[in-house]
């Protein structure tokens, strides 16, 4: 398996553009199964996940022109309904979490579908039920073959209906709202996630003549419909990128501009790195984070030690806590990461503590961060990368750190950041693939 091999201590100078937003690539990339039309989709990022997920819609027959790296055509006008089915689609859907957004479009348009035990992090439970309670209640019987780890799903003609989500789940939200646009009559959909990632989603389908409202908050509302045509989608920049570039200047004390960082839907992510006390300038559409010295943690007005912790949009997203802890471990003063929905995400603490970082894993949801204020610089070592963003949050520590880093597992890094060497060694990084 490939490593990086990490020189730290550089200070990183210059522009970097984020990449197309790789959790809104998994759903609208599947949304092209719900026509027989072309779709065209802008800004797709280039990493492992996305180009596993485009190779399974070729696979299923759907007709995929790269016009280049980040701009795909799709025509789904002969989907091979067999091999969805077939022992092939479920060791490769197996393989990444983002084939389960393959069902709800398939049930839509073609009454039928099959969901593969799914991939992607080792982060704790992530389970289905609120797809499968969804899809259900649309009208939908499934299967359950246990020696395969296969759900089965059909339905004569799904039916619109009301539904509370046990939770606002994203891929349930946006697997539910695909089937739903072909459901006889009305659906509502109440506890619905309302990320921008879902916003876009919607957009979407209702240019391709789907009738949604109350898009942008929890509570959406579907008038079903025949048919849907094609259209041409441009994908937001990735929001966990714009993070992990601010962390990074932080971290390595550079002075980095963040190009085209889609600054109306960042939420409070740009509110929760200021806590830390890293400045940011906004620029028109850019973020410049200058070079600083120091950042300090705010605390709260009566003096207490300042908590960091998950919530569903428009909360603070998941998938920077990762970020906010390591960088916190160069800050002035302590900080609570309380990581809520994944049980196992804060157990590459380890890494941190070995790099001479002062953590408190309290439980497997809790760190308390106490910082070292540049005392004490990370120094380098060899760790493994055991998910996406533990992973990108260790090259950011082993970028800051003195000497050498060797991170392992770095697949891990590729399936959700594209060409990541590269660009950071554009600004100055010394990362190399080994």
């Amino acid at each position: 398996m490939p490593s990086f091999e990490v020189i730290g201590g550089n200070k990183l100078k210059g522009e970097i553009t984020p990449q197309g937003a790789k959790n809104e690539a998994l759903q609208v990339i599947s949304a092209v199964l719900l026509t027989s039309e072309e779709i065209i989709i802008h800004n797709i990022p280039d990493i492992r996940d996305v180009n596993l997920q485009i190779e399974l819609l070729a696979e299923l027959g759907v007709k995929v022109n790269r016009i280049n790296r980040h701009t795909c055509s799709f025509k789904a006008d002969n989907v091979d309904l067999e091999y969805f089915a077939s022992e092939a689609f479920r060791y490769k859907g197996g393989k990444l979490r983002g084939s389960v957004m393959i069902a709800g479009p398939m049930l839509g348009r073609f009454h039928k579908a099959f969901i593969p035990k799914p991939g992607g992090d080792k982060i704790g439970r992530r389970r289905l039920d609120t797809h499968i309670v969804g899809f259900e209640k649309l009208g939908t019987e499934f299967i359950y073959h246990s020696e395969s780890s296969f759900f089965e799903l059909k339905t004569e003609q799904l039916k619109g209906t009301y539904m509370l989500l046990d939770e606002p789940s994203v891929t349930g939200t946006a697997n539910i709202v695909m089937a739903a646009v072909f459901a006889e009559g009305t659906t509502t959909i109440y506890n619905a996630a309302c990320e921008p990632y879902i916003q876009q989603l919607c957009k979407m389908l209702v240019r391709m003549g789907a009738n949604i409202n109350g898009i942008g908050s929890n509570l959406l509302t579907i008038e079903g419909v025949e048919i849907l045509h094609g259209t041409t989608h441009t994908m937001l920049p990735d929001m966990i990128e714009v993070g992990s570039f601010i962390g990074l200047a932080a971290m390595t004390q550079s002075e980095i501009r963040i190009k085209n960082a889609g600054l109306k839907d960042l939420g409070i992510i740009p509110e929760k790195f200021a806590q830390l006390g890293i400045q940011m300038e906004f620029q028109n559409d850019d973020i410049l984070v200058p070079a600083q010295d120091s950042y300090e943690i705010s605390t709260y007005l009566d003096g207490g030690i300042l908590t960091i912790y998950d919530n569903p949009w428009p909360g603070f997203t998941p998938d920077l806590l990762s970020i906010v802890l390591v960088v916190a471990t160069q800050a002035v003063g302590s900080v609570l990461i309380h990581q809520k929905m994944f049980e196992s995400r804060l157990f590459f603490t380890d890494k941190l503590i070995d790099m001479g970082a002062q953590i408190i894993l309290c439980d497997p949801h809790r760190a308390t961060v106490i910082g070292l204020g540049r005392k004490h610089q990370l120094r380098g070592i060899t760790m493994t990368s055991p998910d996406i963003r533990a992973g990108q949050a260790l090259l950011i520590a082993a970028l800051s750190a003195q000497g050498k880093s060797t991170i392992q597992n770095i697949e891990q890094i590729d399936r959700g950041y594209q060409y990541i060497e590269q660009r950071l060694n554009a600004l100055g990084a010394d990362i190399t693939r080994i």
